[in-house]
């Protein structure tokens, strides 16, 4: 195998680790929206934990996280607004990436 073939392979390697790494976090964040739309709808334990669950399944129906939004600002009704939801993704992802690499370091 040639130099060339080993930086390939590398890079190949270094790109799916990315968009695993990538996936896990916004599947973290989505996890987080949905257990706080929970305490504002009033849920809590398993029910939280199962809303949580229906959110991230929510993220498989369409590229980016308008499936998500459109999830949970249809089912908080009046008492979120679309534009909050994005602005708890924007607010969870960085620290959904952070627990990630918190664990990875361990």
């Amino acid at each position: 195998m040639t130099t060339f073939d080993n930086r390939e392979k590398a890079f190949e390697s270094k790109f799916a680790h990315d968009a695993e790494m990538q996936f896990r976090a916004q599947a973290r964040c989505n996890k987080m929206v949905g257990l706080w739309a929970a305490g504002l709808m009033g849920k809590s334990g398993d029910e939280a934990d199962a809303y949580a669950r229906e959110v991230i399944k929510s993220d498989f129906e369409e590229a980016g996280t308008e499936d998500v939004v459109r999830k949970v600002a249809g089912d908080l009704g009046d008492k979120s607004s679309p534009d909050e939801v994005r602005a708890k993704l924007a607010e969870f992802l960085p620290q959904a990436k952070a627990q990630l690499m918190a664990e990875i370091g361990k």
